[in-house]
């Protein structure tokens, strides 16, 4: 039978009733279903240690208290739209539940990452403007050759260069 574009597999059924065809829509089907219980689970867990009700969160988040429901027990797999308004709920960085739902790759391990995403004083905004400049930063130095660092304390980082102010005096 042909699909339409937009067909999604079938889910697997929590009571382990599925299509049991053991072809690539039931392999799809395993990894969709796998996926919303992973971030479901996840969202549970944040919710239960943030110490918020699912009333709550439903509000805070803007999405109906029966569907969250769905989400946290892996029958519904969010839109990455639905993961920012319960990231925002949770006061989670909405990239977080992006990597943790597979929408975005996950970045390497870095403490001022972690920091910047833990931090509860910034807005959503703030906190990826500062992991932009942060990259961006990576990056430059990845492409840098290797040389001696500046000593910035010292005030030896210009001393090479030629200060257009101290042309003048």
């Amino acid at each position: 039978m042909p699909t339409n574009e937009g067909d999604t597999a079938p889910v697997e059924r929590p009571d382990g009733e599925g299509s049991g065809t053991g072809g690539p829509s039931d392999l799809a089907s395993r990894v969709v279903n796998s996926a919303a219980q992973d971030i479901g689970g996840f969202i549970r867990a944040q919710r239960e240690a943030a110490q918020v009700s699912l009333r709550q969160l439903s509000q805070l988040a803007g999405v109906s208290n029966p569907y969250l429901s769905q989400i946290e027990r892996g029958l519904r797999k969010p839109s990455a739209e639905v993961l920012g308004q319960i990231a925002k709920g949770l006061r989670l960085s909405a990239e977080v539940l992006y990597v943790r739902a597979g929408i975005l790759e996950q970045r390497p391990q870095s403490a001022v990452r972690d920091a910047l995403l833990a931090d509860t004083a910034l807005t959503e905004r703030q906190k990826q403007v500062l992991l932009d400049i942060y990259d961006s930063f990576c990056r430059e130095n990845e492409s840098a050759p290797p040389g001696p660092a500046p000593d910035i304390e010292s005030g030896t980082a210009d001393r090479n260069e030629t200060d257009p102010d101290e042309q003048e005096k």
